[in-house]
Formats: structure tokens, C-alpha cells, sequence
């Protein structure tokens, strides 16, 4: 009977393509975003709160990432502008981080090198699209999402005019790596 128990438990596994979960290695992974504007840019780093993915046949094929909002950073800029700056992108303006204190992204399909995937802020989801490539357990890749779908249009020329050189660029870009354990 034990036998019989193993096969079936086997046969189980072959019958779901040999599908797993798999940890997030969070000290190993990290996330860059960048935000441009008609003067310039900044940037600075988000982390992971939690993450996990899930493997088939040896290739990543979905998965779930939370951010920890508060976790922001901007690296470009010191003293007096950073405390501004943070003030401003943890406000209602952007990124509401006292009401929305987690993001998340959920891997819907993975296709050769394309993910699909929903993208989640501030309660609001949209589909995203982005390449992914594997270096060992590691895994990286560029996102880039409109944060006027996900309600913060402060600084939009698509909805406001007459900024000028005070217009904020819609495109958000998020460069990733996530280390499997």
C-alpha cells in the first residue's frame, strides 16, 4: 500500500508538470526604479517585502511580489531636497504610502522571455509586460508602468497644461533582479 501511495504522489507530480514554489532570496534581490521629468530624473531603490515564485519543468512560470512602500529611496538627491522629496512621493500625490503600504505584482504567464503579469498599486491593477532574463538562480529584467493608471497624475501634461519644465514624465522604470533560493 506505501508503494502505491508513492506512485500515485509521482504520478501526481508528472500529471502537473512537475510544478513547485519556490523562495525569494530578499537580500539577494533587489529593485531600482527611476521617475524623469523635463528637467531631469531621479531615482533610488524599493524593497521586497515578500516573494515567491513558482517553477515548472525547471523555468519560472508565476509567482507574487509584495513592496514595502515605506522602503523608499531616492539616491540622488541629500538633506533638505530628499525630506521633500520623500514627503512628496509618500503623499497623496504619488504613492499614498500611510493608506496603500504595499504594492504587488502576480506573474499571470511566462512565455519564452515575455511575463505577463498584474501590477497592483494603490488598489488600483493593471497589466503589465516586460522581458525576463535567467543567470543561474537569478532572474532580471526592466518594467515600465504609466503611474497615471494607477491614479497619480500630479504633474501629467496628459492632464494638466502649461507645466512647462515643471511637467513629470507618466513612465515609471523599475530595473529588477530576484535570486531564487
Amino acid at each position: 500500500m506505501k508503494m502505491k501511495f508513492v506512485q500515485l504522489l509521482a504520478l501526481l507530480g508528472v500529471m502537473m508538470g512537475s510544478a513547485f514554489g519556490a523562495d525569494v532570496d530578499l537580500k539577494k534581490s533587489s529593485l531600482k526604479w527611476q521617475g524623469t521629468k523635463v528637467t531631469g530624473k531621479h531615482y533610488g531603490k524599493i524593497f521586497f517585502k515578500k516573494a515567491d515564485v513558482t517553477m515548472k519543468d525547471g523555468k519560472l512560470s508565476g509567482g507574487e511580489f509584495v513592496v514595502d512602500m515605506s522602503s523608499f529611496t531616492v539616491d540622488d538627491l541629500s538633506g533638505e531636497w530628499e525630506t521633500k522629496f520623500m514627503n512628496h512621493i509618500k503623499s497623496d500625490d504619488f504613492f499614498n504610502v500611510k493608506k496603500y503600504p504595499t504594492s504587488s505584482l502576480k506573474i499571470k504567464s511566462v512565455k519564452g522571455n515575455e511575463v505577463t503579469a498584474d501590477l497592483t498599486i494603490k488598489d488600483k491593477t493593471n497589466e503589465v509586460k516586460f522581458d525576463i532574463k535567467k543567470d543561474g538562480k537569478a532572474y532580471s529584467g526592466t518594467l515600465v508602468f504609466d503611474r497615471t493608471k494607477f491614479g497619480m497624475i500630479y504633474g501629467s501634461g496628459d492632464f494638466f497644461k502649461g507645466l512647462g519644465d515643471k511637467m513629470i514624465h507618466n513612465e515609471v522604470k523599475v530595473d529588477f533582479k530576484f535570486v531564487v533560493k
